[in-house]
């Protein structure tokens, strides 16, 4: 299949369809445009086919029976148009949109109604969940009809002039500026089909001797289903092997935008693949007849698929008054038993749907593809939904590798975006390890910009990622691209720990300072006296009241009776120990006390393992859950689960600066900070343990300095020299940092 494209050919074209739009301006508003448009486009094209076919047929019949008469002719055509087994649609009528508009124009409305109503009802369906014969009062009656359909009637989008894979594009980049111009942030990310390509050649989908069936949750157009299907085609070398794609290969999918799911059928028919089934509805909720929007009509109960590849739309609200979080946690105990996501981000939910839809290994097992960006990695500290989610995929060991992609390669958006593959049918080379890929490089530029896609991936660079990902397994095999990293990597200890913040001569420090607080809280924090004196005027005079507290004493009791006569309070300072709360990130395996005394280098008052959450609980409050531990090879120590490494700031010193340590916390928020991005809470990065810098983080696996490039004199970039003594680094040095590169040293 190529993939190659006259890119000048579809601008010419996707322009002209523009100009009808915009001759909608004042008539219709922006977000109306592509109720209008494409159902247009539809019908014409759908009409090209049928024509074709019609001339085609035509000509059969006159080889066989060159005596017929013309209108004899014309019956026979037609009635086997109207036969199913010998038209995979039909038109009942004589029209066509160029006749209709020689027509007399007051019958205009008549004649295009009449039109298409004679539609066959697989033809029908479309046009109504484009909801198009509303829409047509609405074009009459702004006096819109009759230019829409001039402008339509002899348009060239019949297959012979556009492949599929060309009006995909067609339909994406219409779609795209139908966004725009309504001002929608597009959560849609239409796919590119060289990533398509990509998605499907790692699945390494076989020529089937047996059923093979591929499943799409967020098909959208149908663009992954119908690749999917052509790329087996393509590599089928036989009739016996093409005709084994064609019987055995079933393709299954659902869509929840009325106007996606049309476009998608429309293609279906046209290609007229019995083989492929594409449902209206929400795959992330149960399905009920009776319900308010159809739900997932391949349930885990009755289906399961030996493929699964999916683009699901990024940063999409599922819970709250705009979403139907109700209705999804009617799965909790089943399908998303591992964790909810949070409720602005269902990526996560998706991945779930297709993981509960895995064959058996026993069946031939399942593989899946599966393009995020970065959210899934990184967001949500331990105990959080998408760190119980994460952790629950590492332990049953279905994350196989996580290839990284170029920038600027999608539509919408020119954000990083990365394919997960996982699969449940492990060979012995990948248990137990994730393989990750950094691809950022293997691209070219696009020769014209498709709104945000200025790159594209060719067929070289496909190759180069496909070959790393079936070699890198091997033992020895090296390459600065490729890590290959034990689950047990990604699994960290999460750690409250209190110590005794030391003063200038590191001696334990005791702090006086207004006081504002919370003093049950205080006394079960310090668990040691506390030592308070108040200003205040009483019947005797002004004089200073100073009361000490023990541990276990009644607060409020003795403040009452100290206070006894107080007529007013000037001011209230305390004396209490200087002790520092934090959270500590280590690594899995490792020996928590003695981290702890090695890393914090101050008295240790207490520390706390976050304590361990039953599955399937629900999550009340994250900062007091838990992750359940992977098994443990070091038999005795202490266990933590993997959250795909959630990490913050330490506060190790006495002006709160932060300092690097071997763990990767502290390499994420320099990343963090250098990929531009804002993550978490200002002194809080939520584990981007993917992103660009931390890929180089990962590449080395020990401690490391980092060497800050500093600016010559002429304000050129200069050799990087210095190493970085542990303070992250300020804005202006960082933009140095990226315009010279990064030199680390270990």
């Amino acid at each position: 299949m190529a993939l190659s494209l006259n890119k000048p050919k579809l601008d010419n074209l996707a322009g002209d369809i523009w100009k009808s739009a915009e001759r909608l301006r004042g008539k219709f508003k922006s977000y109306e445009y592509q109720s209008v448009i494409l159902p247009i486009i539809v019908i014409r094209r759908l009409e090209c086919v049928l024509i074709d076919w019609r001339e085609r047929k035509a000509a059969e019949v006159l080889a066989n029976r060159p005596k017929i008469t013309e209108p004899q002719l014309a019956k026979l055509v037609k009635d086997l148009e109207l036969n199913p087994k010998q038209c995979p649609f039909s038109n009942r009528t004589d029209w066509t949109l160029r006749k209709i508009y020689q027509e007399d124009h007051a019958l205009l409305e008549e004649h295009f109604r009449e039109y298409i109503s004679g539609f066959s009802k697989n033809v029908d369906d479309v046009i109504e969940h484009f909801n198009y014969r509303a829409t047509i009062g609405q074009m009459v009656k702004n006096n819109r009809l009759a230019p829409i359909l001039n402008q339509y009637k002899e348009l060239p989008l019949g297959p012979d002039q556009l492949s599929g894979l060309e009006m995909g594009y067609i339909y994406e980049e219409l779609l795209r500026r139908f966004s725009e111009q309504s001002g929608e942030e597009a959560g849609e990310h239409f796919t590119p089909r060289e990533v398509i390509r990509l998605m499907v050649e790692l699945l390494e989908i076989p020529i089937p001797d047996r059923h093979l069936s591929i499943y799409d949750p967020a098909s959208g157009t149908g663009g992954m289903l119908s690749v999917a299907k052509e790329h087996l085609l393509e590599r089928a070398d036989t009739p016996d092997e093409r005709a084994r794609v064609e019987q055995l290969v079933t393709v299954h999918g659902q869509e929840l935008s009325p106007t996606n799911y049309a476009v998608c059928q429309a293609d279906l028919l046209i290609k007229n693949d019995r083989q492929a089934t594409v449902h209206l509805g929400n795959s992330l909720i149960p399905h009920d007849p009776h319900g308010k929007e159809p739900g997932d009509q391949w349930p885990e109960t009755k289906w399961r698929f030996h493929r699964m590849l999916s683009n699901p739309p990024f940063g999409v609200t599922w819970g709250g008054k705009d979403g139907y979080e109700k209705e999804a946690r009617k799965l909790e105990k089943t399908r998303y038993r591992a964790g909810m996501p949070r409720v602005n981000d269902g990526a996560l939910l998706f991945l779930q749907t297709m993981l509960a839809k895995m064959c058996p290994v026993e069946e031939g097992g399942s593989r899946i593809a599966i393009i995020f960006n970065g959210s899934p990695l990184s967001n949500g500290d331990c105990g959080s939904g998408e760190s119980e989610i994460r952790r629950w995929i590492l332990e049953n060991d279905w994350l196989d590798a996580i290839v990284m992609l170029p920038d600027q390669l999608f539509y919408n958006t020119g954000i990083f975006t990365y394919v997960w593959l996982l699969r449940n049918d492990k060979p012995a080379s990948h248990r137990g390890r994730v393989m990750l890929i950094d691809a950022r490089q293997q691209f070219e530029k696009e020769p014209k910009s498709f709104g945000n896609k200025r790159n594209r991936i060719t067929d070289a660079h496909r190759a180069w990622i496909e070959q790393r990902y079936r070699r890198g397994w091997s033992k020895g095999y090296a390459d600065e691209h490729v890590k290959v990293f034990r689950r047990e990597d990604f699994a960290y200890h999460k750690v409250s720990v209190v110590f005794w913040q030391t003063d200038e001569h590191d001696q334990p420090a005791v702090v006086t300072e207004p006081y504002a607080a919370n003093l049950k809280k205080e006394q079960e924090f310090y668990a040691s006296e506390l030592t308070f004196r108040a200003q205040v005027r009483a019947d005797d005079g002004e004089r200073t009241i100073e009361l000490t507290l023990k541990p276990k004493d009644n607060a409020a009791k003795k403040f009452k009776e100290a206070m006894d006569g107080v007529e007013q309070t000037w001011a209230v300072e305390w004396t209490h120990r200087h002790y520092v709360q934090d959270d500590e990130y280590i690594p899995y395996g490792e020996d928590i006390e003695e981290f702890l005394k090695r890393e914090i280098g101050k008295p240790i008052i207490r520390w706390k393992e976050t304590e361990k959450r039953p599955r399937g609980a629900r999550l009340r409050n994250p900062a007091q859950q838990v992750l359940l531990p992977l098994p443990d090879p070091n038999a005795g120590q202490r266990t933590a689960g993997p959250i795909l490494a959630a990490g913050k700031r330490s506060r190790k010193t006495a002006g709160g600066a932060g300092r690097m340590s071997d763990a990767p916390p502290q390499a994420q928020e320099l990343g963090r900070k250098i990929d531009g991005r804002k993550i978490g809470r200002t002194d809080k990065c939520a584990g981007p343990i993917f992103l660009p810098s931390i890929f180089l983080h990962l590449a080395l696996r020990t401690r490391c300095s980092f060497r800050p490039a500093h600016r010559a004199a002429d304000d050129s970039p200069a050799k990087l020299t210095g190493e970085w003594n542990g303070k992250l680094p300020t804005r202006k040095e960082l933009a140095a940092f990226v315009r010279a590169g990064i030199e680390v040293a270990e």
